[in-house]
């Protein structure tokens, strides 16, 4: 997987708009992005300083790249912008043991949309955890959750099936406990942003 993705660090991140960016050679368009992106990147990056990983906004797929010769920290690098993006990325962080946080990508190789009908299976199984700890983030942040498939040209995902799944692998950390990294993600969350705002939908959704 090619590493060599632009990104845009927080500091540079606007509040209500990303402006044209100079980056390793790559220009970023001007595009708007959730008001709510910079807090969550601040929000992660102090509650994970201990971990030496930081949550940074990329122009182009979403990666994990270990710390290396040229930059001394872990990078979580979601989507175009996406709070939705962002908390995905973070919910497979908080799964990846030691070993895997030192491997691109923690050391899987993704099977990109176009799956074949036995793709998209192995593709839901190991998707079911993250999204249930993803689903927990974005009901923390006030937020409505939707399951992704994510194989918009392949074979017809069984939605209702995987929501299901997903559904019953959240009660199952509800009742006996998140990973210890997904639980304080959890309560910073909460803690920053209202609980009782009326919740508002996240990524594509918000379009």
């Amino acid at each position: 997987m090619n590493t060599q993705r632009s990104q845009i660090s927080p500091e540079n991140i606007a509040i209500t708009d990303i402006t044209i960016e100079e980056k390793g050679g790559a220009q970023i368009a001007n595009a708007e992005i959730d008001n709510d992106v910079p807090t969550l990147i601040s929000l992660f990056n102090s509650t994970f300083e201990d971990y030496n990983t930081r949550l940074v906004l990329g122009d182009d797929e979403p990666i994990y790249i270990p710390a290396g010769d040229d930059t001394g920290y872990h990078q979580i690098v979601f989507a175009h912008g996406f709070f939705s993006s962002a908390l995905h990325e973070i919910a497979h962080w908080c799964i990846a043991g030691e070993k895997r946080r030192q491997l691109e990508d923690y050391g899987y190789w993704y099977c990109p949309d176009g799956r074949d009908e036995a793709q998209q299976a192995d593709f839901e199984k190991v998707e079911i955890k993250p999204q249930a700890i993803e689903w927990a983030f974005t009901e923390a942040a006030g937020r409505k959750f939707q399951v992704s498939t994510d194989n918009l040209n392949g074979a017809e995902p069984d939605r209702e099936s995987f929501t299901r799944n997903v559904a019953a692998q959240r009660t199952h950390y509800n009742e006996h406990g998140f990973p210890p990294r997904a639980k304080r993600f959890i309560e910073a969350l909460s803690a920053t942003f209202n609980g009782d705002r009326q919740a508002k939908p996240t990524g594509a959704d918000a379009a």
